[in-house]
């Protein structure tokens, strides 16, 4: 089997994104200057003109854009660190290991970076990851995704590459928000996981179970 886990508020208990370039602030708090530059691709997000992708990429270069690796892989080790001890479900833990027990085959889709979320999966004995890119000059980041940001309808296009390459295997996918049912719902068995009572009334009429992660 393959065991297909999203990343923020399935194994998480929150948002990663936000808390990593907020914590990454905090410790550079000159950086904090340059926020005014991701308003104008905030309004356009707000005026529904610009996608999600476009957003992450805006934050990204307005905030981390020019931080040399050195420095961003030093804040990467601190925050996957905390998050480790304190920012999991136990349930998501014992769902990755009885997985582990069987010998399923463990991958990790994200729409959360390549700047941390491969350093999540690693530690936690994911076999793959899959997320989002975000571009390097250099030594420099540059915070350009270098991939589509994986959400919603480009889940949908990653599972079904895992499925022509791990045929014949059966995938049991777990995801937590209504655009997770996307791919959940082609799994051959989707898990909701602490979903709005929105996300599991649209569950139930795509065939995903339902459960509530501690």
């Amino acid at each position: 089997m393959l065991a297909l886990f999203d990343l923020d508020g399935t194994i998480t208990r929150r948002d990663t994104l936000l808390p990593y370039v907020a914590g990454f602030l905090l410790r550079h708090p000159r950086r904090l200057a340059r926020l005014p530059r991701l308003l104008p691709a905030l309004a356009r997000f707000l005026l529904q003109r610009a996608d999600r992708g476009e957003l992450k990429s805006a934050l990204l270069q307005a905030t981390l854009g020019g931080c040399r690796r050195a420095e961003v892989d030093a804040w990467t080790a601190q925050f996957v660190s905390g998050l480790l001890r304190q920012g999991l479900f136990g349930d998501a833990l014992a769902a990755i290991a009885r997985h582990r027990r069987q010998g399923d085959a463990l991958v990790l889709l994200s729409a959360s970076t390549d700047l941390y979320v491969p350093a999540i999966g690693k530690a936690l004995g994911f076999g793959e990851v899959l997320c989002t890119g975000v571009e390097w000059d250099g030594d420099r980041l540059v915070g350009r995704l270098t991939s589509p940001n994986r959400r919603g309808v480009e889940k949908v296009r990653c599972l079904a590459a895992l499925r022509a390459r791990h045929a014949p295997l059966p995938i049991t996918a777990y995801g937590n928000t209504l655009s997770d049912l996307e791919h959940l719902g082609l799994a051959d068995r989707g898990i909701l996981v602490n979903g709005t009572q929105r996300a599991r009334r649209a569950a139930r009429r795509a065939g995903v179970d339902c459960r509530v992660w501690r």
